[in-house]
């Protein structure tokens, strides 16, 4: 089984349009919590690997799929888990609940970058907490497993 992270947030006022939806843009916010949340999980802490790998898991793309609003004061569920790794990209998988309905879904795949932005390996130390992930043809690129 895979193994996932769930983050609980309520909705806030500011969260909300003038017809008391969440904004559709906020869930790509509640994505990024809780793929913060599953790292810390996993056993590191994004902004240290930022600080001392020169190592950003920077977003090439994104996609949600909106299945029921989400209100002002809801108490909702981020599911998150990491659903595929290569030596350069990792993409994560998001589920919300509201009240145990699963209200949308999601993926964002990010790539491996320096401070200037420039792709690279996601750094040794790392690769044992995505290991289980890795995609069949990650093996094809010479890069070697623990």
């Amino acid at each position: 089984m895979t193994a996932h992270n769930e983050t609980t947030i309520r909705v806030r006022y500011a969260e909300t349009d003038q017809m008391g939806v969440v904004y559709y843009g906020n869930y790509f916010t509640w994505f990024e919590v809780g793929r913060v949340e599953l790292c810390r999980q996993l056993g590191f802490e994004y902004k240290r690997m930022e600080a001392e790998d020169d190592s950003y898991i920077v977003v090439a793309e994104a996609s949600c799929r909106y299945k029921r609003p989400a209100r002002f004061d809801d108490l909702l569920t981020i599911r998150t888990r990491v659903i595929g790794a290569q030596r350069r990209t990792v993409r994560f998988g998001y589920e919300i609940f509201n009240d145990g309905e699963l209200i949308a879904t999601g993926e964002t795949t990010h790539v491996i970058c320096d401070h200037n932005g420039r792709p690279k390996s996601l750094p040794e130390k790392y690769e044992k907490y995505f290991q289980s992930h890795r995609e069949e043809h990650a093996g094809a690129h010479g890069h070697s497993s623990h």
